[in-house]
């Protein structure tokens, strides 16, 4: 039997995603030997991971403002950290998203600093959003000692990745390295040690070959484990018994 998998980034709490219904998606997971964390992208969002989490034994919640919603404030999140709900095991997805836009960039940098400070506070990991970014996101970085996290859905540079490597951080690892047709890209997802890896579906979005077309789910996530697998030369048991100590450790769980 295949070791547990661990999803480190998902949104299944939200339930504009599932018309089904949330517990069918969760339930599957489980069957899947496969927990997961429920990723926050605004307040109203945050709270409810927090509220999906609390009688689920196999989920955890990560609370935070996504740089596209902090136009909209971050306030919540200090009031949520303050109540320190049971379940909440670090802060995300945070960070900077140049691509899009939607929310100014010195918004984005104030918000990043503020729940950076929260994280060290409250001794929590971070799950980051990092996306044509990365040229503000380092020097932030270097303002917060200590922080310990993951870069979500990582496809930045080698350059970034090594960067990234050095400082301490893990690499979220999702159906994208599966996909890509970006020889650079694939290069640099070869190169990520396993060690540093955390793997992630970012569901109900970026689903994995063979499931293109389909909603992303946690139970997915094998998929990915099975590709880096593939492209390592390693046992599937391998990845997962690695990828999901990386996670527990990161995580304290």
């Amino acid at each position: 039997m295949t070791s547990m998998l661990f999803d480190s980034h998902c949104h299944i709490h939200d339930r504009q995603f599932y018309p089904e219904g949330r517990q069918p998606v969760y339930d599957r997971a489980v069957r899947a030997d496969v927990s997961m964390l429920c990723i926050g992208t605004d307040q109203a969002d945050s709270r409810a991971a927090v509220e999906f989490v609390q009688d689920r034994d196999r989920a955890w919640a990560v609370v935070g403002v996504h740089p596209h919603d902090t136009k909209g404030g971050i306030d919540d999140i200090g009031v949520l950290l303050s109540e320190m709900p049971e379940k909440v095991v670090g802060i995300g997805e945070i960070g900077l998203d140049y691509y899009y836009g939607h929310s100014p960039r010195l918004v984005q940098i104030d918000a990043l600093e503020q729940q950076l400070q929260w994280a060290s506070d409250y001794h929590l990991p971070v799950s980051f959003h990092v996306r044509d970014a990365f040229e503000d996101f380092w020097p932030v970085w270097r303002n917060f000692s200590g922080i310990r996290g993951v870069l979500h859905s990582f496809t930045d540079t080698a350059d970034n990745l090594e960067r990234a490597l050095a400082a301490g951080l893990y690499i979220g690892v999702n159906g994208i390295s599966t996909f890509t047709r970006d020889f650079a890209q694939q290069q640099m997802f070869a190169s990520i040690p396993l060690e540093k890896i955390l793997l992630e579906t970012d569901a109900p979005f970026l689903t994995p070959i063979p499931l293109r077309g389909k909603v992303n789910e946690p139970s997915y996530v094998g998929r990915v484990a099975e590709h880096v697998a593939a492209q390592r030369d390693v046992s599937l048991d391998t990845v997962a018994a690695t990828t999901t100590d990386n996670t527990r450790r990161l995580f304290a769980i």
